[in-house]
């Protein structure tokens, strides 16, 4: 919230950004579990001491920030979800400082995967993935949360079963209707929980990695359709609202979700020459994969009684 200062209107936050974080445990059966987390918190607070009086009693050094991810890591003796994490953190700076009256916390999650060898899980090697589980809290200090999570560089492909068409034609266009045509996209989506307060929160372990791991599913099985037959996609912008809607419709806890999704094209490649008409007729096989420029489509879906 504003403050009046001297005259002017006054809001100021502290923190630490890109706090890298890896914690490995171990279970008692030989099994190793990794994360490594990307940690940025931003602390608001009432003090204003520090930008007017020189005074920084008020101020929870940066460093000290960083130093308490790394401890409440280290405090974690059994594995939990980036959620509960972030909340951890939050919760945290909110009660352990008198002067801190919100904490905001951000997390990527690198997404380093348990790798397979002759068909069983390796007990201790892993992989790099591609897309990433992202989250972020914000706990005021009366245990009041705002939480979302999300999904970035999820990047899906299908060769067939879309189209464009009937979209509006002016002197400028130059594109052509179709009905076939491969749709390509990187998704990055995020979803709001419900949840208000710290104190009503699931208590199921790892709650918000499983449900993660749903949402994406969902995201997944929605754009490509059955396996056999997929489904049509009339638009990126139709695709995106049967993904959003699946979501909703799933997961009651999930009051709102946004999704980009970048249109990354796939252009036809016809080539011909003087000497010879035709060196490459297309015919559905061959494409010119390019990533921009590209089209760019968004959107939020969020049931009535959602705050947006």
């Amino acid at each position: 919230m504003a403050k009046k200062l001297e005259g002017f209107n006054f809001e100021q936050r502290h923190g630490k950004a890109r706090v890298r974080v890896a914690r490995v445990w171990r279970s008692k059966e030989g099994r190793h579990f990794m994360v490594e987390w990307n940690v940025s918190i931003s602390l608001l607070s009432d003090s204003i001491i520090a930008y007017v009086d020189d005074d920084n009693s008020d101020i929870v050094a940066t460093d000290t920030i960083k130093n308490t991810v790394y401890a409440k890591a280290k405090e974690c003796k059994e594995q939990l979800s980036v959620e509960e994490f972030a909340i951890l953190l939050a919760k945290h700076f909110t009660s352990f400082y008198r002067q801190v009256t919100s904490a905001i916390v951000r997390i990527v999650e690198k997404p380093w995967e348990c790798v397979s060898v002759d068909g069983q899980l390796h007990e201790h090697g892993f992989k790099l993935g591609s897309e990433r589980h992202t989250t972020e809290v914000t706990v005021q200090e009366s245990g009041t949360l705002q939480m979302t999570s999300g999904i970035e560089g999820l990047a899906l492909l299908k060769t067939t079963k879309s189209g464009f068409e009937g979209f509006i034609r002016d002197k400028y266009t130059a594109l052509p209707d179709t009905q076939e045509r491969m749709l390509a996209t990187e998704v990055t989506s995020t979803w709001r929980y419900s949840y208000e307060s710290v104190f009503n929160l699931p208590q199921k372990p790892l709650y918000f990695t499983e449900r993660y791991l749903a949402v994406k599913k969902v995201l997944m099985d929605t754009f490509f359709g059955p396996p056999k037959e997929g489904v049509y996609s009339a638009s990126v912008q139709s695709t995106l609202y049967q993904m959003a809607k699946a979501v909703l419709g799933r997961f009651h806890d999930i009051s709102l979700v946004h999704l980009k999704m970048p249109n990354i094209h796939f252009l036809p490649v016809n080539l011909s020459s003087k000497d010879k008409d035709i060196i490459v007729k297309f015919e559905d096989d061959v494409y010119l994969p390019t990533d921009e420029p590209h089209g760019s489509i968004e959107a939020s879906f969020s049931r009535f009684w959602s705050k947006m």
